[in-house]
């Protein structure tokens, strides 16, 4: 079981990472950027000419090594999946530049014997030659295994938000087979979405896709439909991960549009579940 006090005290190193646009590029196919190589609309996400980072970058950046897998934590590692992710993204990735993440643990939140836990992150990226801060990360993780721990620190998150009206505008995004063995390649190594015998283990029939690879593609469509493709105008992204995407779903994400902001969710209609709730972002005109 997870060990609350070691958990809430773990001491997690800076990452520093350069980013290069090779790492940016990678990022973008991961996500399905690039299927189609006549489209201009996407190809600046795929090409070094005219380069323009997808933001959602920033989830996967001077991320740290998989801590929850050392024993000393106390947590089921195989048993655990993607609780929510919230992005603020405060100043363009500096291709070129070296960045530092910092991460600690702000929270858990036991949800009772038999029924899991959720700990809460939060890294700050920075470019480490300006010290601007680039972007917030905060993320829970659902570790299915270890309810019964007890609670501790801050927990902060959103409930999903159900729309009563059909919405403004949709779009649906294919991915492949292989796209997690694709995705991997940004640094989560998590073999749950890589081995057959632990996804069975976890209690899937076949690996899942990433989480953020799922929270990747709806920032692909809000892009696409609030945003005319220009990285600059989208600030924020929030969204709780529902029920897992498995590799080659079809992704629907459909958007509601709020002011300033934009509700959002995404389903699998093959299978029709929903597969991210409560998504919200924040857009500049």
């Amino acid at each position: 079981m997870l060990h609350i006090d070691t958990v809430m005290g773990w001491k997690i190193e800076p990452v520093e990472q350069t980013i290069t646009d090779t790492d940016c590029l990678l990022y973008a196919l991961s996500l399905g950027y690039g299927r189609d190589p006549l489209d201009r609309t996407e190809l600046p996400f795929v090409y070094e000419q005219g380069l323009r980072v997808v933001p959602s970058i920033a989830s996967v950046l001077a991320r740290p090594p998989f801590w929850m897998r050392d024993p000393a934590t106390g947590i089921d590692w195989v048993k655990i999946v993607h609780g929510e992710q919230i992005g603020h993204f405060h100043k363009p990735v500096p291709v070129g530049a070296t960045v530092v993440g910092e991460t600690r643990v702000t929270g858990i939140d036991d949800k009772g014997t038999g029924r899991g836990a959720l700990v809460y992150t939060e890294t700050q990226i920075w470019n480490k030659a300006t010290g601007d801060l680039v972007a917030v990360n905060a993320r829970s993780t659902f570790c299915r295994g270890d309810g019964g721990c007890g609670s501790a620190g801050t927990v902060a998150s959103q409930a999903p938000t159900q729309k009563d009206r059909a919405p403004d505008a949709a779009v649906t995004y294919e991915t492949q087979p292989g796209q997690a063995l694709l995705y991997r390649l940004n640094g989560d190594r998590n073999p749950l979405h890589s081995d057959p015998d632990i996804a069975r283990k976890a209690g899937f029939e076949r690996p899942i896709l990433h989480g953020l690879c799922t929270w990747g593609i709806a920032c692909r469509a809000l892009l696409a439909l609030c945003c005319e493709n220009d990285p600059a105008r989208l600030k924020s992204l929030r969204a709780r991960f529902s029920a897992p995407v498995m590799p080659g779903d079809s992704i629907e994400t459909r958007i509601w549009r709020e002011g300033t902001g934009v509700a959002f969710e995404s389903r699998v209609p093959g299978r029709d579940v929903t597969v991210l709730k409560g998504g919200y972002a924040d857009v500049a005109a």
